[in-house]
């Protein structure tokens, strides 16, 4: 059975490619989603990649992953920075998540620095743009072997 990664993107992240490119980049996010959906072929995993404005929808998807999900890649976006209830489901359900940021959040205003989501999470990736999500796919498929 090929284990399900639920690979979730919050707020704004669909302007990926026109918005701030000297932040982000000029890399869209289906163009992410097609080098992700590549790499999970290779890993022999099956992602599940979605964006979302609401903070309500990316709860609701986090809490239907248990039981049918194996994983969860997440960039919250802002909502990392502000959502106590993204980290709440995410604890709630129990599976791993990998917290990614396409920019390196360090390098930028001081209330990026804080992380509601890095301590229910496995481990957290930023800096790297949109490898940071074939780096976190690569890291996963890692903790889902070693769980057997």
């Amino acid at each position: 059975m090929t284990s399900t990664i639920l690979i979730l993107n919050g707020p704004n992240l669909n302007l990926l490619g026109s918005r701030e490119p000297e932040i982000y980049g000029t890399e869209t996010l289906d163009e992410i989603k097609g080098r992700v959906e590549t790499q999970a072929t290779e890993l022999k995993l099956k992602a599940d990649f979605r964006q979302s404005n609401s903070e309500v929808e990316l709860v609701e998807w986090i809490q239907a992953a248990k039981g049918s999900i194996s994983g969860i890649i997440l960039n919250a976006a802002a909502f990392t920075h502000s959502s106590i209830a993204i980290a709440d489901a995410i604890e709630a359900v129990g599976l791993p998540m990998i917290e990614v940021h396409i920019s390196n959040v360090f390098r930028r205003e001081e209330f990026r620095h804080h992380s509601h989501l890095s301590r229910v999470a496995h481990g957290v990736i930023t800096g790297f743009g949109g490898n940071g999500y074939v780096f976190a796919l690569e890291a996963m498929a890692s903790i889902l072997a070693e769980k057997g």
